[in-house]
């Protein structure tokens, strides 16, 4: 009796431990900084220039990216990853200019990463930034 009792608590530990570190995954994102220098349309959203936190959620190819400033969300949206030579020492970005003159984020290469974010689906000649 008092083995099955052990048995059942140690059962029910083992379950728990694994449910928590199957939902710490789940929740686990990736990310990177990225300093942005012109105002920006991302998902939808203008971002001014400034400071943000770029988090990714998923395997790939595709994942959403978070766009964080001040630890709050601020733009979301979907992406692909796609594979690239290992980054550089720095995070860059690349633009498109829409036709009413604006910019939109196209693409992310990420900091020491071996993949960066390509954001849309439009095909244009991008400008490139690089930030620290």
């Amino acid at each position: 009796m008092r083995n099955h009792v052990r048995t059942s608590i140690i059962s029910k530990t083992l379950l728990l431990g694994t449910a928590l570190l199957l939902a710490a995954s789940a929740f686990a994102a990736e990310k990177s900084s990225l300093t942005i220098y012109v105002p920006v349309t991302v998902g939808g959203k203008q971002l001014k220039a400034g400071n943000y936190t770029v988090q990714w959620e998923g395997n790939g190819p595709n994942v959403l990216v978070n766009i964080l400033r001040d630890k709050s969300v601020v733009a979301a949206t979907p992406a692909r990853l796609v594979d690239v030579k290992p980054g550089s020492d720095n995070s860059s970005y690349s633009l498109i200019t829409n036709p009413d003159g604006s910019r939109s984020l196209s693409q992310i290469q990420l900091r020491d990463k071996k993949h960066a974010l390509e954001i849309g689906g439009e095909t244009t000649v991008p400008e490139t930034a690089s930030t620290k």
